[in-house]
C-alpha cells in the first residue's frame, strides 16, 4: 500500500496532515484583506488624482482574472493531481456563465429596447413566451442551484461513460474537446433560446442593484477573491487528504491502484465533476463582471488557454496555476493593448518555452531555486 500511495517522481505532492503555517495563513489573511479592504478603498476612497488610485477598469480586469485563476485550479485537479488532462473546461465555464446570464436577463424587465418582460433577442425573434429552460430564471436562489447542478450533472454523466470504458491520455483530452466544440455550435443556433452568436448582454440590474456602478464592480471582485482563496483551501484540504493520496497514486500508476482493491473510476468521477463545477462557479462571476456571455467562451481555444496557465504556473502546486492565470492574463491585457498583431505567437512561444525549459513552472522553478539555496 505504501508503494501505491508514494509521491510521485518530477510532480510534487503535499504530505498527508500538512498545515499551511504562519507564512502561509498570514498571506491567505493578507490576501482576503487586500480583496475585501484594499480593493474597495484604493478605488472608492482614493481619489482619482492619486497614484495610488485604482480604477475601475482595473478593478474589472482583477475580477476577470480571478475567475480565469479559479478555472486554472480546477484544472490542477484533475490535470496535475490526477492526470487527466481536459481541452473542455471551457464548456462548463461557459454554462455557469450562461446561467449567471439567464438572470441578468430577466432583470432587465421592461427597460429593454423593445420595452418587453421578454428578453429583446426573443423579441426580435417574434418568441411568444419564454422557452422551458427560463423557468425558473427570475428566482437567484434556483437559477445559481442550476449554475452549480447543470454542469455538474452533466459532468458526471459524461465522466460516468468515459471513466468506465476507461479512456485515458490523449483520447479523454480530444473528446472533451469535441463536446466543447458541439455545444458551441448548438449555442450558435437562435433557436436553443441562448441569444445565437450574441449571447446575452446589457445587464442592468443583479439582485434590484444596479450592475455598472463602482461599488457593484468592488463587491464582485472582492468576492470573486474570497471565493478562490476557499476553493484554494478547499483543493489543498483534498489533495492532503488519503483521498488526494489516491488521486495521485492514480496519476502515477492507475493499475497498481486497481490490484491493491481502489476503484480509480470512484476517485476519478468525483475530482471531475468537482472540477466542473469550480469552473461553472467562477463562469457565474465572470459574466456581471465583464458585461456579456456569448458561445465564444466554449471555444477550443479558451479551454486550450486554462491547461496552459496550469502548465506556465506549474502543476501539481495548487497555487502555480494560480500564479500562471495571473501571470499570462496580465501580459495578455498588455500585449493586446501594446502589440495586438503579435498576442497569439507571445502565447505560443510561452507555451513551448515552459514545455522545453520550465516543466514545472514558474513555482517549480522558484522552489528548486529555494532548495538549491537551502
Amino acid at each position: 500500500m505504501s508503494a501505491v500511495l508514494a509521491p510521485p517522481v518530477g510532480l510534487p505532492t503535499l504530505a498527508p496532515g500538512r498545515r499551511l503555517g504562519a507564512k502561509g495563513w498570514i498571506g491567505l489573511v493578507a490576501a482576503v484583506l487586500a480583496f475585501t479592504v484594499g480593493v474597495p478603498v484604493l478605488n472608492l476612497v482614493v481619489p482619482e488624482t492619486s497614484v495610488f488610485h485604482l480604477s475601475d477598469y482595473l478593478v474589472s480586469l482583477t475580477g476577470k482574472i480571478l475567475c480565469y485563476a479559479i478555472c486554472a485550479l480546477a484544472m490542477d485537479l484533475i490535470w496535475g493531481y490526477t492526470g487527466i488532462l481536459s481541452l473542455g473546461h471551457g464548456l462548463f465555464f461557459a454554462l455557469g456563465g450562461y446561467g449567471m446570464g439567464m438572470y441578468l436577463m430577466r432583470q432587465i424587465g421592461r427597460d429593454g429596447n423593445y420595452k418587453s418582460e421578454l428578453p429583446d433577442f426573443m423579441v426580435f425573434l417574434d418568441w411568444k413566451a419564454l422557452p422551458w429552460h427560463w423557468a425558473w430564471s427570475d428566482s437567484f436562489v434556483l437559477q445559481m442551484g442550476l449554475v452549480v447542478l447543470v454542469p455538474g450533472l452533466l459532468a458526471f454523466v459524461f465522466g460516468w461513460f468515459a471513466f468506465r470504458s476507461r479512456i485515458k491520455g490523449v483520447y479523454f483530452s480530444i473528446i472533451t474537446q469535441a463536446l466543447t466544440y458541439a455545444a458551441m455550435l448548438l449555442f450558435f443556433r437562435n433557436e436553443t433560446g441562448f441569444g445565437g452568436n450574441n449571447g446575452f448582454t446589457d445587464f442592468k440590474r443583479l439582485l434590484g442593484v444596479p450592475v455598472n456602478t463602482p461599488q457593484m464592480r468592488v463587491l464582485l471582485c472582492a468576492l470573486t477573491g474570497v471565493v478562490l482563496i476557499g476553493f484554494y483551501l478547499l483543493a489543498r484540504w483534498i489533495v492532503a487528504s488519503r483521498f488526494g493520496r489516491v488521486l495521485q497514486a492514480i496519476r502515477d500508476a492507475e493499475s497498481r491502484v486497481m490490484f491493491t482493491g481502489y476503484n480509480p473510476v470512484a476517485y476519478k468521477l468525483a475530482i471531475w465533476t468537482l472540477s466542473a463545477v469550480m469552473c461553472a462557479v467562477a463562469g457565474a462571476l465572470y459574466v456581471p463582471q465583464v458585461g456579456i456571455i456569448n458561445p465564444s467562451e466554449m471555444s477550443p481555444a479558451a479551454s486550450i488557454e486554462i491547461a496552459i496557465w496550469a502548465a506556465v504556473g506549474g502543476r501539481a502546486t495548487l497555487i502555480g496555476p494560480i500564479v500562471g492565470a495571473i501571470f499570462v492574463n496580465g501580459a495578455k491585457s498588455w500585449f493586446t493593448v501594446a502589440f495586438p498583431e503579435f498576442w497569439l505567437f507571445f502565447l505560443g512561444a510561452l507555451f513551448i518555452a515552459v514545455t522545453l525549459f520550465l516543466p514545472n513552472g514558474i513555482v517549480g522553478l522558484l522552489r528548486a531555486r529555494q532548495g538549491r539555496e537551502g
